[in-house]
């Protein structure tokens, strides 16, 4: 099977549909699936677009989606949006990740309704394609013989604040972790944990969240503009940082399916 790859699109959906028809994704008569690493909204200005996009390929089956951070800030915020006062939605990192952004262009709801009417906005979201299609298509990995598809990286033993982690250890039996050890993963820095010595024997795990750059800057002594993917022992880090660099990356790789994913 052949997968073209991509992670940490955040409602750019221009640059992933231009980087994908340059790999020739769109032309491709053979069997193949994307796999998005996810982070599918947030910071973009193309969340509709990305949304139908994106559900027109969990209709067809022809998408793999791995959940993001992202994935877990909008749940998040449509469960504590009762909850939430103004002074919250415009100073919490909900705001700061541009996931208020996210849920306004996805419901058309702006922050004042989402004030005055919560829950009515809570309910408009849980009726869309992201609720309703792409959230349960979402899957913490998927492996193939040769790669594993994360999102930050694999559940590891760390040490460190939350979302800025400083040291990784192996954890055994990180496929079985639970869900809160997945939730934590999310936010992990790939790259360092890979020179750390946490990666898969026999497997190159193929990770987002962080930006390629830091890989390029931190291990290769390049220049932080750098936000190609990044190549290393056991990892293949891709997140291109679209914010800045206004272009996603799109690697091509071609493996074996594993029986367990079917």
């Amino acid at each position: 099977m052949k997968y073209y790859v991509v992670s940490d699109v955040h409602g750019f959906y221009d640059q992933t549909v231009r980087a994908l028809a340059e790999k020739g994704y769109f032309d491709d008569p053979l069997p193949h699936k994307l796999i998005i690493c996810g982070d599918l909204f947030d910071r973009g200005p193309q969340s509709r677009e990305m949304q139908q996009f994106v559900a027109e390929l969990v209709k067809k089956d022809a998408v793999i989606l791995i959940r993001g951070n992202h994935e877990d800030l909008m749940e998040e915020l449509v469960e504590k949006l009762p909850e939430l006062t103004e002074t919250d939605l415009y100073h919490s990192h909900y705001n700061a990740n541009k996931t208020v952004h996210t849920l306004r262009d996805l419901t058309g709801c702006t922050v004042t309704k989402m004030i005055i009417s919560p829950e009515q906005v809570a309910t408009r979201m849980r009726n869309t394609d992201f609720y309703k299609r792409i959230l349960p298509a979402m899957r913490n990995y998927y492996e193939t013989e040769r790669y594993i598809f994360v999102h930050g990286w694999i559940p590891s033993v760390t040490s460190g604040p939350v979302g800025n982690f400083d040291s990784y250890k192996y954890m055994p039996g990180w496929r079985h972790a639970d869900e809160a050890a997945w939730y934590r993963s999310r936010w992990y820095n790939g790259m360092l944990a890979a020179h750390q010595g946490v990666t898969e024997p026999g497997k190159t795990i193929v990770c987002g969240h962080w930006h390629a750059c830091f890989g390029h800057s931190q291990y290769e002594g390049k220049s932080g503009e750098d936000c190609s993917p990044y190549y290393a022992e056991g990892i293949i880090a891709i997140d291109g940082y679209t914010a800045y660099s206004r272009q996603v990356n799109c690697i091509v790789l071609e493996d074996e399916d594993l029986a367990a994913n079917r």
